[in-house]
């Protein structure tokens, strides 16, 4: 296979098309976040593990995919859209799966016993960075239409909906981290201080999720402006 042939059958008539198959990717890895918990959450470690092993697959699917973009990708675009751009966006989609396997790695490692009186926050928290990275995937699959309209017109508005969408959105994971942390504090000094700094480390990376999806939203959100 020759290497134009390569690049062709990788990016296809463009690399958007890779970029928002690598986002589906890191999607299907961080949807999985909340099953895991619940697993723990029953003391059902061998489930925990299963799911993990599945977050571990999706995360490593991605990794491939990002690889491959990064060493098929053309030096240079005819394109309205920047070589570097791309690779940022990949970069940060990227890190997305990386946080969600470091999430569930140290609460799987140390079995992590997560007290009943933070059960139901610490889901609504996952669900709401969960959706935020929802909502960037929503970004990201527009760009093949801002592609096709030349970033102009009526889908440049209804990509900038989206991203002030996605902005609300991570506000909202925002006040549910506060509202966890108060409780937390709360219950601190009935708790081992060990397992307590290892639970405020997985509140701050469930928190990254969401700032993450949020620097996507603010990456397409450059594009638009260029």
């Amino acid at each position: 296979m020759t290497l134009s042939n390569s690049i062709s059958n990788i990016f296809g008539v463009s690399p958007i098309k890779p970029i928002q198959n690598h986002m589906a990717e890191v999607i299907s890895c961080v949807t999985k976040l909340e099953e895991f918990l619940n697993a723990t959450f029953d003391d059902d470690w061998v489930k925990a593990a299963e799911v993990f092993d599945l977050i571990s697959a999706d995360e490593q699917s991605a990794d491939e995919l990002k690889k491959e973009f990064r060493m098929h990708m053309p030096k240079s675009l005819f394109m309205p859209v920047s070589r570097g751009d791309l690779l940022s966006i990949i970069t940060q989609q990227d890190n997305i799966a990386n946080l969600t396997k470091d999430i569930c790695g140290i609460i799987l490692g140390r079995q992590m016993a997560i007290p009943k009186a933070l059960h139901a926050d610490f889901i609504g928290f996952v669900g709401s960075s969960t959706v935020t990275c929802e909502k960037a995937h929503g970004a990201i699959n527009e760009l093949d239409e801002l592609l096709e309209t030349g970033f102009a017109g009526a889908e440049v508005k209804f990509v900038q909906k989206l991203i002030r969408e996605l902005a609300a959105q991570e506000q909202k994971v925002d006040k549910k981290e506060l509202k966890l942390r108060k409780k937390l504090f709360n219950l601190e000094a009935d708790l081992p201080p060990v397992n307590v700094i290892f639970m405020y480390n997985i509140i701050d990376q469930i928190g990254a999720l969401a700032d993450t999806a949020e620097m996507i939203g603010n990456q397409v959100e450059l594009l638009l402006a260029k």
